[in-house]
Order: C-alpha cells, then structure tokens, then sequence
C-alpha cells in the first residue's frame, strides 16, 4: 500500500470520525482523488472520472511499484469504514500515453472496512483500471474497446 504521508492542500482527504458522505463525485485529479483517514466513516455513493491527461505512466505512479493512483483510498490505520455504490471511470482521453491504474479503490485489509457495489468502467483511452478493489475484480482497459461494460465487485472483501 502506498500510503500518502500527509494530506496536501489540495488533496481531498476526510479526516474527521464518524463522517457520513452522502453523494461524493470526484474528478480527473492527478494523484490520490479521495484519502479516507477517519474511523467510522460511511460513504454512499461515490462517483470518479480518472484524471484525463497524465502524461506518461512514469509521471503518475503512487510508489515504484504501483501504477497510477487510487481513485480512492482508505488508509492503513482506519478499522471502520463502509462504503456503497461506488464507481470510477477510466477516460484517457487527453493523453497519448498508455496508462494502467494498479486498482481504483484502495483499502486496508480489515474486517470493518468494507465496500459494496464497487464498479468500475473503461470509456476511452489506452490502458485501464488492472483490478477494481486490491488486486480484486476487473481488469477494465482498451483491451476490449467498445465493451464500456461495468465490471462490479459485489462485496469486499
């Protein structure tokens, strides 16, 4: 997991306990798009365009080892978290390169942090979500174009 040190000015992090997010869209931001830092926290209904325009997949890499960045992410130490009805959206449209986001949600493996009815959906540019949640689910790239079909995980984990 490749955990963000802080929250930057312009990252969109919930820091507070016991936050209920009703509605929360998202979009097109360059690294992380939602840090979830708070214990007890629900979400219903979470809604993302990835960022259009990387300009390479070497400019926008969480860590080394991770391509691309979470659309959101739950950090390692929250135990509580339920989120429902999330979606990402891959549109690379605005870049030649070939990107691959390593998932599109990222949470820590715990019993209480839980998510349900997690999709995500390729619409247009090259490469694409590799799994859904923590390697779970998908992929979803322009290896079937054409095929705009949501991949849904039902339940995680």
């Amino acid at each position: 997991m490749a955990e963000p040190a802080t929250a930057a000015s312009s990252e969109r992090a919930v820091t507070g306990d016991d936050v209920t997010a009703y509605g929360l869209a998202v979009e097109h931001y360059q690294k992380y798009e939602v840090v979830w830092r708070g214990q007890g926290g629900t979400d219903v209904f979470f809604q993302n365009e990835l960022p259009y325009d990387p300009p390479s997949q070497a400019a926008w890499m969480a860590a080394a080892n991770q391509d691309g960045y979470p659309a959101f992410f739950v950090a390692s130490n929250v135990k509580t978290f339920q989120g429902y009805g999330m979606s990402s959206y891959v549109v690379f449209i605005s870049t030649s390169a070939t990107l691959h986001d390593t998932q599109a949600f990222e949470v820590p493996d715990t019993p209480g942090v839980q998510l349900h009815d997690v999709i995500a959906v390729w619409i247009g540019g090259s490469g694409g979500d590799d799994s859904i949640i923590n390697g779970v689910g998908g992929p979803v790239t322009s290896a079937t174009p054409g095929t705009s079909t949501p991949v849904d995980v039902a339940s995680y984990p």
